[in-house]
């Protein structure tokens, strides 16, 4: 028989993380662990305020669809019990963890998708002040994709900065929502011949009709909170959007992951593997579904204090795929 368990856990931050939503110093995650038969999978979500959720209201949802799991519920059935989000993210990864260690067999055998390889990740830089983020754009010297955090129309004298300290790197410009039409048109027209690989949620999430349609605009655009699951791949489109960023935690799991990534890349869109801030257990599932990716944004366990046990291999800019010690 299956056993459900759940546990919050509190990681440190390596000094402060902040973007236009606000500043951390430490994240509380929810851990899921499903055991059968000897065998046990693992999953991680992180609870993220902007959707209204915590670890306390992720714990509660993931008990009430404790007893469908235990009876044996699969990752299809899962899809229908839970919403979208993070706490259906952990389930759904624990599932496929399960799974690939009971059928001793790879996961992406399981997925029938590509064995992932080695992938350069960007490394984000939190929201500072011009100067400071120059620094710390300097002190990344290794990693030549840098991710920025913006909070505003100031953020634009921040990427010109990092951008003198780090003319060798290629920058994506995430505002998290903070800039209004006429302010992401400035951007725009300062940044449309540097190496900037895309602007990403500039606007609200529902501001889906204040957004240049033009092909030729650049740097292109990037939804991040306006994605959640494949029901939003039309829409966005639609406004504009030309690349999107998948998180399992906003999409709720692998299962959909490999969904919306297929759908998205079939549309055209270019794709982001993203996360939010977590333990290498939380970045597993989705670096190996890293061949669907243009972009890789999985640099979540560098930027905590310490990662949890057999976590993923980083060599230089480089994350590598994970080992079954730790999912898969």
């Amino acid at each position: 028989m299956r056993k459900l368990t759940q546990k919050i856990r509190i990681w440190p931050i390596a000094g402060s993380f902040r973007i236009a939503h606000g500043s951390v110093s430490q994240i509380e995650v929810v851990q899921v662990t499903i055991t059968q038969d000897g065998f046990t999978g693992r999953g991680e979500c992180r609870p993220y305020a902007r959707y209204g959720e915590t670890a306390a209201t992720v714990a509660t949802l993931i008990q009430a669809a404790q007893h469908n799991v235990e009876s044996g519920m699969s990752q299809k059935d899962l899809q229908s019990v839970m919403s979208a989000g993070a706490a259906r993210n952990a389930v759904d990864c624990a599932l496929w963890d399960l799974r690939a260690k009971q059928e001793n067999t790879k996961i992406w055998d399981l997925l029938g998708t590509p064995p992932p390889k080695p992938r350069l990740t960007a490394f984000t830089l939190s929201i500072d002040t011009p100067a400071k983020m120059a620094k710390a754009a300097r002190a990344a010297q290794k990693y030549p994709i840098l991710k920025l955090k913006i909070g505003g129309p100031e953020g634009l004298d921040a990427c010109l900065a990092v951008m003198q300290a780090r003319p060798d790197a290629q920058l994506i410009v995430d505002a998290n929502e903070a800039l209004t039409p006429v302010q992401l048109k400035q951007f725009q027209t300062t940044l449309s011949a540097l190496p900037v690989l895309t602007i990403e949620q500039p606007l609200k999430a529902d501001q889906f009709d204040q957004i240049s349609n033009h092909p030729n605009d650049l740097p292109i655009l990037c939804a991040d909170e306006s994605l959640h699951t494949r029901e939003d791949l039309g829409r966005l489109w639609a406004a504009g959007y030309r690349a999107v960023n998948v998180k399992l935690d906003k999409c709720g799991g692998l299962t959909e992951a490999v969904a919306v990534m297929k759908e998205a890349k079939a549309m055209g869109f270019l794709i982001m593997a993203g996360c939010m801030v977590g333990t290498s257990l939380a970045m597993a599932p989705m670096m190996v579904l890293e061949s669907y990716a243009d972009f890789i944004d999985l640099d979540g366990p560098l930027l905590l204090a310490k990662d949890i046990k057999d976590g993923l291999q980083f060599d230089g800019p480089y994350i590598h795929p994970p080992r079954p010690a730790l999912w898969g």
